[in-house]
């Protein structure tokens, strides 16, 4: 499961377009960074952007997950980010990966003992679109493995990343109740008119292990 940083009401559509596709050798440097800031954060309790390459850093929703990995697999050890394009790369992702380390509620603050165990995966997000869909087709409009979800309504409100349908083997309808009851809503909230659900896509890029080599996990262009 995955916590979402507010940043601001979707009211709208969204219309911003950012770089058509990620590299894995653009990834392994924003996971660096991001491993860079968390120490950092840890010698100086300041956050410093992430030192990435100009034509990189432009608005874009990131999200970082941390997982600690164990004898018998791993687990997660923190996830949050920021769903809309609010911050330039360099600045998002800095903040989303002390967060995730810090700050994420679930967890306690990320110490320095364990970070030789924590592998890192980042999420590049496009906008959410809101589906505009009769209710009885959200379940086919929603695509397992190339959607994250976002449901909303009132103040309560859930995200899910693309991969999380696959890792939880959701097909599209158990997909949105675990996005319902992410929002603190019942798991068949999804069918009531006043919810609100907003679809994106994601390029997802993270380490087999820690400090290890770095893959695609989910690739979907985020123009």
């Amino acid at each position: 499961m995955l916590r979402i940083e507010r940043a601001r009401h979707i009211n709208r559509p969204a219309t911003f377009s950012a770089m058509e596709d990620f590299t894995v050798e653009q990834a392994k440097i924003l996971i660096a960074e991001a491993r860079r800031t968390i120490e950092s954060y840890l010698e100086t309790g300041k956050v410093n952007k992430a030192r990435i390459p100009e034509e990189m850093d432009k608005p874009m929703g990131v999200f970082v997950t941390l997982k600690k990995h164990r004898a018998k697999g791993e687990r997660l050890r923190g996830c949050i980010g920021f769903p809309e394009p609010i911050y330039d790369l360099s600045r998002g992702l800095a903040k989303a990966a002390v967060s995730a380390a810090f700050s994420d509620p679930r967890f306690p603050p990320l110490d320095a003992e364990e970070l030789p165990g924590i592998s890192l995966e980042i999420s590049l997000l496009s906008s959410p679109r809101l589906l505009d869909v009769p209710k009885a087709e959200l379940s086919s409009a929603v695509k397992v493995g190339e959607h994250g979800i976002i449901i909303e309504r009132g103040i309560n409100r859930g995200l899910l990343l693309p991969q999380v349908a696959v890792e939880e083997g959701c097909d599209s309808e158990s997909f949105l109740a675990l996005g319902c009851l992410k929002a603190g809503l019942p798991p068949d909230a999804w069918l009531d008119k006043k919810v609100n659900i907003y679809v994106f896509t994601a390029e997802v890029f993270g380490e087999v292990e820690p400090r290890g080599d770095v893959i695609e996990v989910v690739k979907h262009s985020i123009g």
